[in-house]
C-alpha cells in the first residue's frame, strides 16, 4: 500500500508558484505588484479560522499577499452585502475567498451572486460551476475537488478507462469531481445516501473518492482489492481525533493507494487555491 501524503504534492506547486511570482513581478504590465487574496469570514467557526490559517501559511510560502476581512456573526445581510461589494471592487484584490455556511440570517445566494466570477477563487458562482461541468479551462474548479485530481496526477494514476466511484453529490466536491473524472476519461458513478446497496457499487470501483461527510463510513466491506482510495472528508471521532470519510486502518491493507487524514487532500487544497490567485492576478 502507498500511502498518498499531501506535502509532496503541495510543494511542488508553492516551487512551481515561486518562480512563476518572479516572472510576474519582472514582466513590465505588472509593474512588480504582487498577487493579493481576500479572505472573507463571517463569524469565528473553528473549521474556517483552521482553513484561514492553512491558506495564509500557503500565501506567505509562495511570496503572495493576503488581507482577512472578518465581520461579526450578527452582521446585518445589507450591511455585509456592501461591504462585500467593496471587497470585490478593490483593485488590490486579485481573488476572494469566502467562507460558508453563512449564519441563517445571510441569503448565501444573494452573496454569491454579488460576487465577481473572476475572483471566485472556489469556483462558486453559477459561471464557474458551469464552466466545470463543459469542461472548460476559463474557470475556476472548487478547490478541493481539483486537490483530489492533482494528488492522482503526481501520483501518477492513469484514469483513462478506470472505473471511479465518487460517493457524495454536493456541489462542493462531489459532483465537481465527478466531472473532472470523466475529463480524464474515467467511467464514472455518483453515489449517495439514496443509493440502494452503495458497498455493491463502490466495491466495483478501481478509483474510489469518499466525500461523504460522515466519519469512516466507508469501511474494508467497501473497498475492492488494489483499489485506489482518496478520502476527503474532514471529521471527528468519538475519540475527539481528526477522522476522514474512510476507516483508514482498515482500508489500508485492501487498497493500492489511499491518502490519509490529516496530511493528505487538505493540505493541497490551499496550493490550489494559490494556483487560482496567480491566474486570476494574471488575467486582471
Amino acid at each position: 500500500m502507498q500511502e498518498l501524503r499531501g506535502l509532496p504534492v503541495a510543494n511542488a506547486i508553492t516551487e512551481k508558484l515561486q518562480k512563476e511570482l518572479e516572472e510576474f513581478k519582472s514582466t513590465p504590465q505588472y509593474q512588480g505588484r504582487v498577487p493579493k487574496l481576500g479572505i472573507v469570514r463571517i463569524g469565528e467557526r473553528g473549521d474556517d479560522l483552521a482553513y484561514e490559517r492553512g491558506a495564509k501559511s500557503r500565501m506567505e510560502k509562495v511570496g503572495f499577499e493576503y488581507e482577512v476581512f472578518a465581520f461579526a456573526e450578527d452582521i446585518a445581510e445589507d450591511e455585509f452585502l456592501k461591504e462585500f461589494d467593496k471587497i470585490n471592487a478593490n483593485p488590490e484584490i486579485d481573488g476572494i475567498l469566502l467562507f460558508r455556511p453563512m449564519p441563517k440570517s445571510i441569503d448565501e445566494k444573494k452573496v454569491i451572486a454579488h460576487m465577481d466570477p473572476k475572483k471566485d477563487l472556489d469556483g462558486i458562482t453559477p459561471m464557474n460551476e458551469a464552466r466545470v461541468f463543459e469542461g472548460s479551462k476559463e474557470g475556476y474548479a472548487p478547490c478541493t475537488a481539483e486537490a483530489v485530481i492533482a494528488i492522482l496526477d503526481h501520483a501518477g494514476v492513469d484514469l483513462t478507462g478506470k472505473r471511479a466511484v465518487v460517493v457524495g453529490r454536493s456541489m462542493v466536491i462531489g459532483r465537481p469531481v465527478a466531472m473532472m473524472l470523466m475529463q480524464k476519461n474515467a467511467t464514472v458513478t455518483i453515489t449517495h445516501t439514496k443509493t440502494v446497496n452503495r458497498s455493491l457499487e463502490t466495491k466495483r470501483a478501481e478509483v474510489l473518492v469518499a466525500a461523504a461527510g460522515r466519519a469512516k463510513t466507508i469501511t474494508a466491506e467497501d473497498v475492492s482489492e488494489g483499489a485506489v482510495v482518496i478520502d476527503v472528508g474532514i471529521n471527528v471521532d468519538a475519540e475527539g481525533n481528526l477522522c476522514g470519510d474512510v476507516d483508514f486502518d482498515g482500508v489500508k491493507d485492501i487498497a493500492s493507494m489511499i491518502t490519509p487524514v490529516p496530511r493528505g487532500v487538505g493540505s493541497v487544497t490551499t496550493s490550489i487555491l494559490a494556483e487560482h490567485l496567480m491566474r486570476a492576478a494574471r488575467l486582471r
